[in-house]
């Protein structure tokens, strides 16, 4: 306001009419005046150096700047839902026709993604002016969807918001807007839509945790290496002390225990005794649904629902909508009879639902876990 009173009249340019007396003593008052002045605004401004220019004898609702600054906006895209395709035919040797759910020969944009409903819980507040993106931060659960709460949600919110699919607040509450915007994202990048976000989804989004941290190698043992039933070991399997321990609250009894973080299974004997512990590749999707199952039936030999894949000594344990999940040996090309991995790649996720196991570690499977064997999935 000073510039322009300044502007509009400058006290130091000379008057065009009057004698010279006076413009010089006009000069004189009117700089000595801006002097004045300009010392009253330096004094008061060193009297109270606690308040900045925007805030200065500024209230709430006054138009301050920081009244200015628009509140974010709830919103999202929305999305159609895919096709599914049914993965795995099996041949049952002693059981019904049925469906086993590892696709071996498919990609990831045929495959299912059914996930699971783990909640996270409510925990941490997240600032809304600096959303975060997916750069900077995991998820710490499986899974996440419609209704879940907690930083994993927050944390999706702010991978989405980053790709230009959600324009909401990383609330951390999964709304419709946030489910909107995972099926936008999820029809976009060819992967299964269900509005759910298991490992392919936060994997395309870059906040899924680095999954080597959690899987542990055991030195393989000798060749000749046997269980304490008698069962020889794969070169990923161990017994005795060389076993990494039993997870906490994985039931009792006889079980088949399946951790899915670490891609291990653990067999333990109906008196608590660990007979042997074993890495597997399970699925890359969030179909594998955690708790406690039992195995329904048997092939001693599968195919998949493509054909091309031999399943060796399969034994189910869960039903799905679209097919069955169960342990069975590496799959088999129809076309040549190799291999579709190999033991040292057991540890990842490669299957599209069931778990691959080493060929001697699936032929232990087949004889230990009969009709009604508790599968304990966590």
């Amino acid at each position: 306001m000073m510039q322009a009173a300044m502007n509009s009249r400058d006290p130091l340019h000379a008057r065009p009419h009057g004698n010279v007396r006076q413009t010089r003593h006009s000069t004189l008052v009117a700089v000595l005046v801006a002097s004045v002045a300009l010392g009253g605004i330096i004094a008061f401004a060193n009297s109270d150096d606690t308040k900045s220019i925007a805030t200065a004898g500024s209230t709430p609702g006054s138009g301050s700047i920081a009244d200015s600054v628009a509140a974010p906006v709830v919103g999202g895209a929305s999305g159609s839902v895919a096709g599914v395709v049914t993965p795995d035919s099996s041949v049952g040797v002693d059981t019904s026709a049925t469906v086993a759910a590892d696709p071996a020969a498919t990609t990831a944009d045929s495959a299912v993604d059914p996930a699971t409903a783990d909640t996270a819980t409510a925990s941490g507040v997240v600032d809304l002016d600096e959303p975060t993106t997916g750069t900077g931060c995991l998820m710490t659960v499986e899974s996440v969807r419609s209704g879940a709460i907690g930083d994993s949600v927050a944390c999706l919110q702010g991978a989405l918001s980053a790709a230009g699919y959600y324009s909401g607040p990383a609330s951390g509450t999964f709304d419709q807007a946030t489910d909107n915007a995972v099926r936008a994202m999820q029809t976009d990048r060819d992967l299964f839509v269900d509005g759910v976000v298991g490992r392919e989804s936060a994997i395309s989004l870059g906040i899924w945790p680095a999954e080597g941290s959690q899987v542990v190698h055991t030195p393989a043992p000798p060749e000749g290496a046997v269980d304490s039933l008698g069962f020889p070991l794969s070169s990923v399997a161990s017994t005795g002390a060389d076993t990494p321990p039993l997870p906490a609250n994985s039931g009792s009894g006889k079980r088949l225990v399946y951790d899915r973080a670490g891609q291990r299974v653990w067999a333990v004997s109906a008196d608590e005794v660990v007979i042997r512990s074993w890495l597997v590749s399970g699925s890359k999707y969030s179909n594998e649904i955690p708790g406690t199952h039992h195995v329904y039936s048997k092939s001693e030999k599968s195919t998949a629902w493509n054909g091309k894949a031999i399943l060796p000594h399969m034994v189910r344990w869960l039903k799905t909508d679209i097919g069955n999940i169960g342990f069975h040996g590496i799959p088999i090309h129809v076309s040549d009879g190799t291999a579709y991995q190999t033991e040292k790649e057991l540890g990842q996720r490669l299957s599209g639902g069931c778990q691959r196991q080493a060929n001697r570690d699936a032929d232990f499977v087949w004889a230990f876990a009969d009709i009604g064997t508790t599968v304990v999935v966590i």
